[in-house]
């Protein structure tokens, strides 16, 4: 029989940066007993995105960091829009490069991830945050 679970998920920032919560997202899976289907996270923010990436080497999350500063800088005089500082505009179009859903296969209880993926938030804000996740699981 085909069951559905809906839980929100509201994970703290610091600043810009990668928030890594695949742990939150497996405890989730498992109080629910979910066996076999599929997950869809959706994050509520228009300034914050979501990314499955390696959560092994912290090089690699600093690389994209520096990658994406050089990209879209802030500030940059090309941006009109500046209603919450100079890393607005920066942040909206970090979100619309990446990605705001994600959707994970959900094998005998556990996420199909890789050996070294993790599921992160990315906070495109200089300033901390509440951000709401919201998960989604229908299957068995």
């Amino acid at each position: 029989m085909v069951r559905q679970h809906f839980h929100q998920l509201t994970l703290a920032t610091r600043g810009r940066g990668l928030y890594e919560f695949t742990r939150e997202v497996e405890r989730w899976i498992a109080s629910n007993q979910c066996r076999d289907g599929l997950l869809t996270i959706h994050v509520r923010h228009t300034s914050a995105s979501l990314l499955i990436q390696e959560n092994a080497d912290p090089d690699v999350r600093r690389d994209l960091e520096s990658f994406f500063a050089r990209l879209v800088p802030d500030g940059d005089r090309i941006f009109t829009h500046r209603a919450e500082g100079v890393d607005d505009m920066s942040a909206h179009i970090r979100t619309a490069l990446t990605a705001v859903n994600l959707s994970l296969p959900v094998r005998d209880g556990q996420m199909v991830l890789g050996t070294w993926q993790g599921i992160y938030l990315w906070e495109h804000r200089a300033q901390g945050h509440a951000r709401q996740v919201e998960l989604h699981f229908i299957g068995e």
